[in-house]
């Protein structure tokens, strides 16, 4: 019975382990897990603990080669590239006398004007550029005075054509002529006469004519009266006279001329004609005598009227047909008019031919710019151009000796059509070199100098023993983009010597 029953017991634990067993092994888990994890909690440390238990790495030094480089300091901005002095253009047409009707010589944008250029033909005629800041405000014809006057003839002359005294204001015979050589320059015959001209000179010749006749026979009549003078001396008289009457032709542009010259050469023929009556007059031939004098100042007044009347054919300078512009070459940027259309605006915009950058500089950086420099332009696609400095000045309201910010222009050197084209419209990034060693130099980065008791300039360089130093004094040059040009005062450095920057 007893091994029955133990047979039972054991029976009984086999069963009751049988049907748990997988209770039986979570918990086995479970305990081996739990001594695992108090087992390993014995040598896991937190990076706090790491970091206060930690020690600090030997000390070192921190060098670096000396280099042998090119060093250069630039001044960078930005511009705008576009045609400057962009200004509208109007055309006088108060003098046509009709409509300002466009006939012809319309411009294409992008043309360009010089001096002598069509810039457009109204109502059949040509508006002829010059170069000029005066407006034009009147027609120029002779005797007419004034700065305009002056201006014309410096323009003329510009062109290779002889206006006379140029230092004069007067519009004379010589500038008509010069004004006549103008018109066939540009290929246009010049403008006519006022209307009814031909026919006061006819008729200004044909009182000269009669006026002659009135003298050659009150000339007789005073010498039938008297027997009068000899030949000689009648003739004699005569030529000084007519001597006279030239000079005043010749000194006088008009018969209200109040020049001195003038004046003078009017004294002197009253002077002649004087001496004349005082020759010629024999007594008891008054009255003769008093009808050749009235004869002759008859003449005189028929030559001056037709003197006058001449005038007007001589060459003039209509005010709608000639166009000031200053800064020649200019460029056709906007065209507001076209074949056919009637003027009543102005006709154009224009720009400076050239293309100009202009920008604007610290005045720190301005003061390290000069005229003629040679800068580099990013354009916009990548690629890189030339330009030059043209000028540098404080921005309008600001004085040189107060001023923060400067305006700075330069011009592009040889651009492409496309590059132009490119360009234009366009803001870009502008080097402007300042300072630069010429060709490769001994360089090392700025923190490697240090100053010595004197404010000497060293550097300290590794030998290469563990952390054993030298110090050398150097003289230093050019400083830019991190780096400084250095030289040995005492000793010898070269390319690759390692520098101390840092422990």
């Amino acid at each position: 019975m007893p091994e029955s029953k133990a047979a039972s017991v054991t029976t009984g634990w086999r069963r009751l382990f049988a049907s748990n067993r997988i209770i039986w092994i979570i918990a086995a888990v479970a305990i081996v897990s739990l001594v695992a994890g108090m087992l390993l909690s014995r040598f896991v440390i937190s990076p706090g603990e790491l970091t206060s238990s930690a020690t600090a790495p030997d000390s070192g030094l921190i060098t670096v080669p000396i280099e042998n480089r090119e060093l250069a300091n630039d001044v960078v901005i930005r511009g705008d590239a576009a045609y400057a002095d962009s200004v509208e253009v109007s055309v006088e047409t108060g003098d046509l006398g009709g409509p300002a009707v466009v006939t012809g010589q319309v411009p294409e944008v992008g043309a360009e004007f010089g001096a002598a250029s069509v810039a457009l033909e109204v109502a059949g005629r040509p508006v002829i550029v010059l170069p000029g800041d005066l407006p034009v405000y009147r027609t120029l014809r002779i005797g007419v005075s004034g700065p305009d006057v002056i201006q014309l003839k410096s323009a003329l002359v510009s062109l290779g054509i002889n206006p006379g005294v140029a230092t004069s204001d007067v519009f004379d015979a010589a500038t008509s002529a010069a004004v006549k050589q103008l018109y066939a320059l540009v290929g246009y015959t010049p403008p006519a006469s006022p209307e009814g001209t031909a026919e006061s000179v006819r008729a200004a010749n044909e009182s000269v004519t009669f006026a002659q006749q009135g003298v050659t026979q009150a000339q007789a009549a005073l010498n039938s009266a008297s027997g009068g003078p000899s030949p000689v001396v009648i003739l004699e008289q005569q030529n000084l006279v007519r001597a006279a009457q030239r000079i005043v032709d010749s000194s006088c542009s008009s018969e209200t001329d109040t020049s001195a010259g003038c004046a003078g050469a009017r004294d002197d023929y009253a002077l002649a004609l004087a001496r004349q009556t005082e020759a010629l007059t024999p007594a008891g031939t008054g009255s003769e005598y008093a009808s050749l004098v009235a004869a002759q100042q008859q003449l005189t007044s028929a030559k001056a009227a037709l003197a006058e009347a001449n005038q007007d054919t001589l060459t003039y300078l209509p005010s709608s047909e000639v166009l000031y512009l200053a800064g020649l070459p200019r460029r056709v940027d906007e065209v507001t008019v076209s074949r056919g259309s009637i003027i009543t605006a102005s006709v154009m915009r224009v720009s400076g031919a050239s293309l100009v950058i202009s920008a604007t500089a610290a005045s720190a950086d301005a003061a390290l710019l000069e005229e003629g420099a040679l800068a580099t332009v990013a354009m916009p696609d990548g690629s890189e151009i030339q330009a030059s400095v043209t000028s540098i000045a404080p921005q309008e309201g600001e004085s040189a000796d107060t001023a923060t910010r400067y305006d700075v222009a330069l011009v592009p050197v040889e651009l492409t059509p496309e590059q132009l084209t490119l360009l234009q419209g366009n803001n870009v990034r502008i080097s402007i070199p300042v300072s630069s060693t010429e060709g490769e130099v001994l360089a090392v980065p700025l923190a490697a100098l240090t100053a010595g008791p004197g404010g000497e300039s060293r550097i300290e360089i590794s030998t290469g023993d563990g952390d054993e130093t030298e110090l050398v004094e150097v003289k230093t040059g050019l400083a830019a983009e991190g780096f400084v040009e250095i030289s040995a005062v005492d000793g010898a450095i070269s390319e690759g010597d390692l520098v101390v920057v840092g422990r």
